[in-house]
């Protein structure tokens, strides 16, 4: 698989050889707080790579892996579409790393993939998640109502977004 070029990021095949990187950056309090991860952050970051049907990258910047991005696709002809799970190192953030890389990524699942829709859901509060999606294109749906158990142990509401290929803002917009 080749690589994936955004403006400021490049997407590649995840590889077991990234788990440190990627462990470090579960392990950050603003990225556990969404993705968990446990005691044994390693197993977690193993079971990510074993999730059936996701493709994973890594998310590089600089030549360092920043994040993690993995998609999805529903293939039932009816109801085809695909969805996307990003985490993003939080020394990154604010420097547009996470919308190029939602981007790239629809990006391709769209020209490359032939999907017509993608779906995305982050956490209702996780405002910034949200504001970097909604500048690529995506738009709220609807609030999922306890949908996610948090490291807490209580079921929190996200937001489910979607965005039409017709819909996807470029960067330059």
């Amino acid at each position: 698989m080749t690589a994936l070029q955004g403006s400021v990021v490049r997407l590649r095949s995840a590889t077991r050889a990234d788990i440190p990187d990627l462990v470090k950056i579960r392990r950050t309090p603003q990225v556990y707080e969404h993705w968990r991860g446990g005691d044994d952050m390693v197993a977690a970051v193993e079971e990510d790579f074993a999730e059936p049907g996701s493709t994973p990258y890594v998310i590089e910047l600089d030549d360092r892996v920043v994040g993690w991005i993995q998609w999805q696709a529903e293939e039932e002809p009816d109801y085809r579409h695909a969805s996307i799970d990003i985490y993003v190192d939080p020394a990154v953030h604010g420097r547009g790393v996470g919308t190029d890389a939602v981007r790239t990524l629809a990006r391709h699942l769209f020209v490359d993939h032939g999907h017509h829709r993608l779906v995305i859901d982050p956490a209702a509060d996780n405002a910034a998640a949200i504001r970097a999606y909604t500048k690529v294109g995506f738009r709220p749906v609807g609030i999922m109502r306890r949908h996610e158990r948090g490291v807490d142990g209580t079921w929190h509401d996200s937001l489910l977004m979607d965005l039409l290929a017709d819909e996807l803002v470029d960067e330059r917009e």
